[in-house]
């Protein structure tokens, strides 16, 4: 059983929605995938070869992108937004339009149980690791190790939840 709650949606016929998954007003989805018990606010976008897992809860006014996978039991606040073109452009250098041929998807990926405060940027091609936390108005710009804690523009390490080795302090990735 699906859990719609509103009337004005726009839920293309390509989409997969797992049971119980709660959809308010202006919730428009295409080609992509919602797992069970996840909570969708109003105004999200979600496009075609996206995929949200069970369990989640999106918040009003997010944009998901072709070419994410969000896991189970992950948070996303208000406004946030995800890039899958690290170099978007309108034409090509010939100055004709762009079409879908013009570009390439960068796949970038929510592991179980992070969250994302309101407000931030995920940039595309990284991962964000289990259990990590990304503060409001944070742009992401590199992957987030799993249990980390990071906020800024661009986001850095914070710290660490407590449990977790110090040595995620130390992962390659979140260094300039």
């Amino acid at each position: 059983m699906k859990a719609h709650v509103g009337e004005n949606l726009r839920i293309a016929a390509d989409v997969v929605l797992g049971n119980r998954v709660a959809l308010v007003d202006f919730v428009n989805l295409y080609g992509c995938e919602v797992g069970d018990d996840t909570k969708l606010g109003t105004f999200v976008e979600i496009q075609r070869g996206a995929k949200v897992g069970a369990r989640c809860k999106i918040s009003s006014h997010t944009f998901i992108c072709e070419g994410v996978l969000i896991e189970d039991e992950v948070f996303i606040g208000h406004g946030v937004m995800f890039v899958n073109d690290r170099y978007p452009r309108a034409t090509n250098a010939d100055g004709s339009p762009k079409s879908s041929a013009d570009w390439h998807c960068e796949s970038t990926r929510v592991e179980c149980g992070a969250s994302i405060g309101s407000g931030s940027t995920i940039l595309a091609g990284i991962t964000i690791g289990s259990g990590a936390m990304v503060g409001a108005g944070s742009v992401v710009t590199r992957d987030v190790p799993p249990h980390a804690v990071v906020a800024g523009n661009p986001a850095r390490i914070m710290r660490v939840m407590s449990g977790v080795p110090i040595e995620l302090l130390h992962h390659p990735s979140v260094h300039a």
